[in-house]
C-alpha cells in the first residue's frame, strides 16, 4: 500500500488522556497481557503493580509525547484512494518514526512496532526470495507459505507478520489474512492470496523521519520473537528437508537425474545478455540484415521476463559472474565482476543495424545545419505538395436550387460551384431587382431555405422582401455542412475520401515544464501525410535538443494522434521542418502558453 509515498498532513501532539485511551484499545484488540515481572518496579502515589504494568505497556506501545497527522494515499490495481492515521513517536534515545497506521478503524503495527514488542501478532515464516517479492508490494500466495504447523492466532481477517526463514526471529512484512492459514494441513499445491500486504520494511511508511533521512536498520535477531511462534521448531524441521529419489515407471511424470534440461526461458534470455553473438543459440545461426533488426527489437531488457536491469544483474550474480548489494530505496550496486570468466571474456557484441540519417550523409555529425538543407531518405513527406481543399454539401431545404441548376444537392461543392449554382437560380427565376442588380428578391424557396426568422437580421430581410447579392451567397454558403480533403500532389480530387468537418491544423504550443523549462509540442501531423518520428529525429538534430513521440492524452486509441515534443523554444525550427513538407504557416495554429496572464 505504501509503496509510493503518501500525503500526510502536519503532525499534532497527542493528548495524554487520548493516548492512554489509544494504548488501552491496542490492548484490547491484540489481547496483550500484563507483564508479570515488575518486581524492579517502585510503586509510587500509592500505585499497585498491576497499574505500573499496564503503564509500561502503554509506553512500550505508544510512547509519550507521540503525535499523530491524517494521510492519504492509493491502493489496489485501479488506485483507489485510501486515508487514515498516523502515530509518530520515539522511543529514549530513538528516533521519531511511524509506529501505528490506521485504516477503516483498524489498528495496524509497523515494524518498528514489532521489533520493541515481541509477540503481538502471529509470526509467519517464508523463503527468503519470496520475502523479497514482498518488499516490493506483492501479496503472500499460500505455496509460499513455511509450514505447517501455523499459528494460532493466523486466522482469516487478522493481522500477521512475516519473516524469512533466515532470519525467523525479525518481523520484515506486516499484513492481513486473506484466508484462515491455521487450519492449513498442506500448502504444496494450494493456490490463492494467503497473507495481503499492508506494510514492510522498505516502503515509504518505513522510510519517514521527521529530519528526513532513511528507514532504521532491521536488528540481527530477535529472541523473544522465538517463543510462541514454533521458530525453534520451524529451523529444526528446516534443516531435516531432504529430496528422496525413487525408481519411477514410465509415465509415472518425474525428471531422471541424468537427464539434461533444456535451459528455461530466462536462461535462454539469459544467454542473449551474456554470452553475446558467438553464445548459444544463435551461434549456428546465419544471421541477415532484416533478420538481424528483428532480433534487435527483442534484445531491449523491458522485452525479456526479467523487465528491469535489476533482476538480471541478480541473475548475473547468482551465475557468480559478478556481486551485487542492495541499498536502502531500492537501489542495486555492482561491488565486483569476474572478468576472468569465460562468459566475459569470450563476449561478441551483437552487431545492430545503424540508420542511415542526412547528419550521416553529410560528416556533419548529425549537425543542424546539415539536417534541414538535406533531406532523410526515410521520410517521403519530405518535398511533398499540399493543397488543402475545403468543400460544401447543401441541405435538404436547398434541393429546389440545385434541381433549377439541373446539379444534385447529394454531391460536395466547392465554394465558388456554390456561387455559379446560386446566380443561375436567381437569374432563372428573374429575382434580380429592377432597380438595383446587387438587390435579389426572395421567393418563397429562399425565403423558406435561408432566412428561417430565428435572428432580428432574418426578420428584417423577411420585412423587406430583398437582400444583397453577396450577403445571400454567403448566407446559403454557411448554412451548408462543411468538408475538407488534402491533396497529395497530383493527386485528384475525385480519389481521395472527403472529412466531414473543418479542415484540421497542425498545432504547435509552447509550454513551461519543471520551473522554467519550456518545450514545444507539434501535433496533427498525420492528416498532413507527416510520420511524426521521423519529424522528431529530424528536430532532433536541427535543434540540437532531445525530443520524444508520444499518443496526445486524450486520443482515440484505435485511432491514436501522436505528438512530438523538443526541448526548448523551437516554434520557429518546427515551422521550417513542416513547411519543407508541404504545409503552409495558414495552416500552422501556434499556441503559446508560456506568456504570464495580464494583470
Amino acid at each position: 500500500m505504501f509503496k509510493k509515498k503518501p500525503n500526510i498532513k502536519p503532525l499534532a501532539p497527542l493528548r495524554s488522556s487520548d493516548r492512554r485511551k489509544l494504548a488501552d484499545q491496542i490492548i484490547s484488540a491484540f489481547d496483550i497481557a500484563a507483564p508479570s515481572d515488575i518486581s524492579g518496579a517502585k510503586p509510587e502515589n500509592g500505585q499497585d503493580a498491576t497499574t505500573i504494568g499496564i503503564g509500561a505497556i502503554r509506553n512500550s506501545l505508544l510512547p509519550e509525547n507521540s503525535l499523530s497527522a491524517r494521510f492519504t494515499t492509493t491502493a489496489g490495481k485501479d488506485l483507489k484512494q485510501v486515508s487514515g492515521t498516523v502515530y509518530v513517536g520515539a522511543h529514549p534515545g530513538e528516533e521519531q518514526r511511524v509506529l501505528w497506521i490506521k485504516l477503516e478503524d483498524r489498528l495496524i503495527p509497523t515494524v518498528y512496532t514489532l521489533w520493541r514488542n515481541p509477540t503481538i501478532v502471529p509470526l509467519l515464516h517464508t523463503p527468503d526470495v519470496v520475502l523479497q517479492k514482498l518488499r516490493g508490494g506483492a501479496d503472500l500466495m499460500t505455496p509460499g507459505l513455511a509450514g505447517p504447523p501455523f499459528p494460532a492466532g493466523a486466522t482469516r481477517g487478522s493481522i500477521v507478520a512475516i519473516a524469512s526463514l533466515e532470519k525467523p526471529s525479525v518481523p520484515m512484512v506486516v499484513g492481513v489474512c486473506e484466508i484462515d492459514i491455521a487450519s492449513l494441513q498442506e500448502v504444496r499445491g494450494a493456490k490463492g492470496h494467503a497473507v495481503r500486504g499492508e506494510h514492510w520494511h522498505g516502503d515509504e511508511i518505513w522510510s519517514w523521519s521527521a529530519g528526513g533521512g532513511t528507514g532504521g536498520q532491521a536488528p540481527e535477531d530477535l529472541p523473544e520473537w522465538n517463543s510462541g511462534n514454533g521458530v525453534d521448531g520451524l529451523a529444526k524441521k528446516m534443516t531435516e528437508v531432504h529430496v528422496e529419489d525413487s525408481d519411477d515407471e514410465p509415465g509415472q511424470g518425474g525428471v531422471p537425474v541424468h537427464q539434461d534440461l533444456t535451459p528455461t526461458g530466462k536462461e535462454v534470455e539469459r544467454n542473449d545478455f551474456v554470452e553475446g553473438e558467438d553464445g548459444k543459440p544463435y551461434e549456428e545461426l546465419e544471421v541477415d540484415q532484416k533478420e538481424l533488426s528483428t532480433k534487435a527489437a527483442s534484445l531491449t531488457i523491458k522485452k525479456t521476463s526479467w523487465k528491469n536491469a535489476k533482476k538480471f544483474i541478480k541473475a548475473l550474480d547468482k551465475a557468480k559472474l559478478l556481486k551485487s548489494k542492495d541499498r536502502d530505496g531500492g537501489e542495486c550496486v555492482v561491488l565486483d565482476i569476474d572478468f576472468e570468466d569465460p562468459a566475459i571474456t569470450n563476449f561478441v557484441p551483437y552487431k545492430l543495424p545503424r540508420k542511415d540519417t542526412a547528419g550521416a550523409e553529410s560528416g556533419g555529425g548529425g549537425g543542424g545545419k546539415a539536417i534541414t538543407t538535406g533531406m532523410s531518405s526515410s521520410d517521403d513527406s519530405v518535398g511533398q505538395k499540399l493543397n488543402k481543399v475545403e468543400l460544401y454539401k447543401p441541405k435538404e431545404a436547398l434541393a429546389p436550387i440545385f434541381a433549377a441548376a439541373n446539379t444534385s444537392h447529394h454531391s460536395l461543392y466547392l465554394p465558388a460551384e456554390l456561387r455559379s449554382i446560386i446566380t443561375s437560380y436567381i437569374d432563372s427565376e428573374h429575382l434580380v431587382s429592377d432597380t438595383n442588380k446587387r438587390i435579389v428578391n426572395l421567393d418563397p424557396v429562399l425565403a423558406n431555405a435561408v432566412f428561417d426568422g430565428s435572428t432580428a437580421l432574418d426578420r428584417e430581410v423577411l420585412a423587406k422582401g430583398s437582400v444583397p447579392r453577396d450577403a445571400l451567397i454567403d448566407r446559403m454558403v454557411k448554412s451548408c455542412s462543411p468538408f475538407w480533403v488534402i491533396l497529395r500532389n497530383d493527386t485528384a480530387r475525385d480519389q481521395v475520401k472527403a472529412n466531414a468537418g473543418h479542415a484540421p491544423k497542425i498545432h504547435i504550443t509552447l509550454e513551461t515544464r519543471s520551473g522554467n523549462k519550456t518545450v514545444t509540442k507539434i501535433s496533427g501531423v498525420e492528416a498532413f501525410y507527416i510520420a511524426p518520428q521521423p519529424l522528431a529525429e529530424e528536430l532532433q538534430k536541427a535543434c540540437a535538443s532531445s525530443t520524444s513521440v508520444n499518443q496526445l492524452a486524450g486520443s482515440s486509441p484505435k485511432k491514436p494522434v501522436m505528438e512530438v515534443m523538443v526541448q526548448g523554444p523551437q516554434k520557429e525550427m518546427a515551422i521550417k521542418a513542416l513547411e519543407k513538407r508541404g504545409v503552409s504557416r495558414q495552416w500552422v495554429e501556434v499556441i503559446d502558453k508560456t506568456k504570464g496572464k495580464k494583470k
